[in-house]
Parts: structure tokens; sequence; C-alpha cells
């Protein structure tokens, strides 16, 4: 059976081929290959790069997963540590919140304010009281957390709501400024 091309071939060099020659600056200069320094110089020590913080770009759904995995991870270290201190648990929320608003995509901007009470809520129940015991018990010891500790929520929920709102006016100024260049 014969199989044709569905696509015009693409102009450059092909796979396996021969490579294009090196730019004259990437050559290597004649007779100092292999070289090594005289004695008592040293060669310059290389430029490296400051150590930047790690810039995902989380879909939004990948922003709710890795704020929830996150939430309910501080969670279980919390009560497992400290014994579940809700003050801990809510302190720590207000980070994730931030990194979750500046890891989520541009396109899916508006997803980190609202994942951040879910998740908030995702991870509560390891650090909140059981209420005595049973289903009702948890549940109700999970509403008195939720509102004993609202300000953290709020606060998580202000600081991933303050980043999205600046990352967005950022990116309108940035297409904003784009547009002009082309015209």
């Amino acid at each position: 059976m014969e199989h044709h091309r569905t696509r015009p071939r693409q102009p450059g060099p092909r796979r396996g081929g021969p490579r294009p020659p090196l730019p004259p600056q990437a050559r290597p200069r004649p007779g100092t290959a292999g070289r090594r320094p005289a004695p008592g110089r040293s060669r310059p020590a290389p430029v490296t790069q400051p150590a930047r913080l790690p810039n995902p770009r989380l879909t939004g759904l990948g922003c709710g997963l890795f704020c929830m995995a996150a939430m309910l991870a501080l969670g279980f270290l919390d009560d497992l540590l400290l014994g579940a201190s809700l003050t801990v648990y809510g302190v720590l929320s207000l980070p994730v919140s931030a990194l979750t608003a500046l890891w989520v995509r541009g396109g899916d901007l508006l997803t980190a304010p609202v994942v951040i009470p879910i998740a908030f809520a995702v991870g509560l129940p390891t650090v909140a009281d059981d209420g005595g015991g049973g289903f009702l018990g948890v549940v109700m010891g999970l509403v008195t957390a939720l509102s004993t500790q609202a300000g953290w929520l709020y606060g998580g929920t202000l600081i991933a709501g303050v980043i999205v709102v600046v990352r967005r006016i950022r990116m309108i100024r940035a297409a904003r400024t784009v547009r002009r260049r082309r015209t």
C-alpha cells in the first residue's frame, strides 16, 4: 500500500542530513583546541545565572489540584507535627494562595481566587476538631473551623485576587505595547 505525503516539504535542513556550519563566533580559534592555560594562570570563572524561582504555568485544573494537594499535605503535617493548630494551618494557606495565583497561566487567571476557598476547605478536616465523633460530629467540627478561621480564608482569597488583578493588568499593558509596535 502506498503512503502519500499529506503536507508539503518544509524548507531547511532535513533530519539526519548534514548540519549547517557554525557561525564564526562559535567556531574555536585555530591552535587553541586542547590547549591548557599556562602554569600560574587560571581561566576566568564562567558567568553563571542567579538561581531563579520555578515558574510553572498551571492550567485551571492543575492550579486547583496543586492548591488542594498542598493544603491537604499541610493539614496532615500540621496535625502530625503541631497537634492540629488551626492558626498554623491558616498562616500556611497564605503562601499557597500566593503561589497558586502566581503559577496559574494567563488564560486561567480567574480560577485561582475560586480555587483557594475550595482547597482551604479540602485540607481543613485534617486539623478540625471531630466534634465528638461520627459523621455529624465531623461536619460540625468542619463548620466550626470554617467560621472561626474565615479571616485566613478571606486573606488567602484576597492575596490571590490582588495577584491575579495585577497580572491581568500587566498582560493587558503588554498586549497594548505589542499592538502599538506593530502599527
